[in-house]
């Protein structure tokens, strides 16, 4: 949990990042990607989901987000709805929260049902984050696309490492 606005800025920006390193590798072609048969969610329709849950959980804690539209059938767009609304969103919550950290422990009802503190709010937005860009990453492997490694080096960075320094 967040004690000050500043961890919360850190650990968003360092996760934000990631995220936009996954979605940048997604190509057109991969957003059709399904998670099996029976769960016919997409890839790009997951994509989606991470870039409209950035407004849903600001929107939560009180500042006022536009939740994006998820049109646009190009990764690219995707990319860039999640990159503007990111931008926007925090700079919103750094305008209105920095030096308000008493903010952070006042109780909220999470999606109207969800007893927390707003520094709570904050905490599930960030693993919500991190749980669907674990589920692109599959996704984005049985796409045929190698996804970035995100707390490590991916299987080619690996590979490419292991290169590098026998050849040294």
């Amino acid at each position: 949990m967040y004690a000050t606005v500043e961890q919360f800025l850190n650990d968003w920006k360092q996760e934000a990042d990631l995220t936009l390193q996954v979605l940048d590798k997604l190509t057109d072609a991969s957003l059709s990607q399904a998670v099996s048969e029976a769960q016919p969610r997409t890839l790009g329709e997951i994509a989606w989901h991470i870039t409209q849950s950035v407004s849903v959980f600001f929107n939560q804690i009180g500042l006022e987000q536009e939740i994006p539209a998820a049109e646009g059938s190009s990764a690219a767009a995707i990319a860039q709805a999640y990159r503007r609304t990111n931008e926007s969103s925090i700079a919103e919550f750094r305008t209105r929260w920095e030096g308000q950290e008493d903010k952070l422990q006042e109780p909220v009802k999470l999606f109207g049902f969800i007893d927390t503190t707003n520094a709570g709010v904050l905490d599930k937005m960030v693993r919500h984050q991190i749980h669907h860009r674990g589920q692109l990453t599959i996704l984005m492997r049985q796409a045929g696309l190698a996804a970035p490694g995100v707390y490590g080096p991916n299987e080619e960075e690996t590979a490419a490492m292991k290169a590098a320094r026998e050849q040294a």
